[in-house]
């Protein structure tokens, strides 16, 4: 794989793309369907979903999305228990963290552009090590606008003080690509990541896509 794209940073979303969140949003999911007399389910039924969030958790694990009469307190017990667990078995990715070392030895910024609130991004990123190592986290409330509007890319490239095309998004998700787009951003397809309800690689027209993290390395040259 030859390098195609000269960049000075590299932006990440997080839950798909740089870890695997799927096990503790699936863990909240199952401790409100197990107060409602529901068995539990199984982690990996609910992984493709787990970039959607709460959305995507409440609408394959209890059938309701919102509009639903009760959606919002539903959404609001999923979210306080996914609050008071949300690093207990989040892990990243093989070989994402091979990536970002090299990265940084080559010179190259890296950022976290995620539509994950402030509330939970914060402490997900730290409790993976990440918080140290990023010099940008953008999160979902960061800006008036999540993805798959382009205004939190254009916001982490303002902080890093560079031109979007100056830039990659890797992501696991069409609104990634989507965003990526929208801000004038080569953009990257995780395949290896959740892929969201949409997981037709081809038609999400991405620039690149990528098997694993260390996929990545290979299509970059810094500029």
């Amino acid at each position: 794989m030859s390098a195609r794209f000269g960049v000075r940073a590299v932006l990440f979303d997080l839950d798909g793309t740089l870890a695997d969140t799927a096990p503790d949003l699936g863990g909240a999911l199952n401790r409100l369907r197990q107060r409602r007399g529901l068995a539990a389910m199984p982690i990996a039924l609910l992984r493709p979903v787990a970039s959607a969030g709460a959305r995507g958790m409440l609408g394959v694990g209890l059938s309701m999305a919102p509009g639903d009469e009760g959606y919002e307190a539903v959404r609001d017990e999923f979210l306080a228990e996914y609050e008071a667990a949300l690093d207990r078995d989040t892990t990243l990715f093989d070989g994402v963290a091979e990536c970002l070392a090299a990265l940084a030895q080559r010179g190259l910024r890296w950022g976290v552009v995620t539509n994950k609130a402030t509330r939970f991004t914060v402490p997900v990123v730290a409790g993976l090590g990440l918080d140290r190592l990023a010099s940008v986290v953008i999160s979902g409330d960061t800006t008036p606008h999540a993805k798959p509007h382009p205004a939190p890319l254009l916001e982490a490239c303002a902080r890093l003080g560079i031109a979007p095309h100056q830039a990659v998004y890797v992501g696991d998700d069409l609104r990634d690509i989507e965003a990526a787009r929208a801000a004038g951003m080569p953009a990257i397809a995780a395949a290896y990541g959740y892929l969201g309800a949409s997981p037709d690689l081809d038609a999400w027209q991405a620039d690149a896509v990528i098997a694993t993290p260390l996929d990545l390395l290979p299509l970059l040259t810094v500029l």
